[in-house]
């Protein structure tokens, strides 16, 4: 699973969850960058692009040092 957090002043305030596919806001200010970011497909498909790019391409590396 690929999370993507953004906190301001140590309170998380907007993730990216690779298993629920889009944004979700935990406070008023992270609502509305979520709204914004999940009516954008490019910023959604550049992160579930980060899925494969980073997760899918290092697991196998993280298997083999264990």
């Amino acid at each position: 699973e690929y999370i993507d957090s953004y906190y301001f002043n140590k309170l998380e305030y907007t993730r990216f969850s690779s298993s629920v596919g889009k944004f979700v806001g935990f406070t008023e200010y992270g609502v509305r960058n979520a709204e914004y970011w999940n009516n954008d497909a490019s910023i959604l498909s550049g992160e579930k692009a980060q899925k494969e790019g980073y997760c899918l391409h290092n697991i196998q590396n993280w298997y083999n040092n264990m």
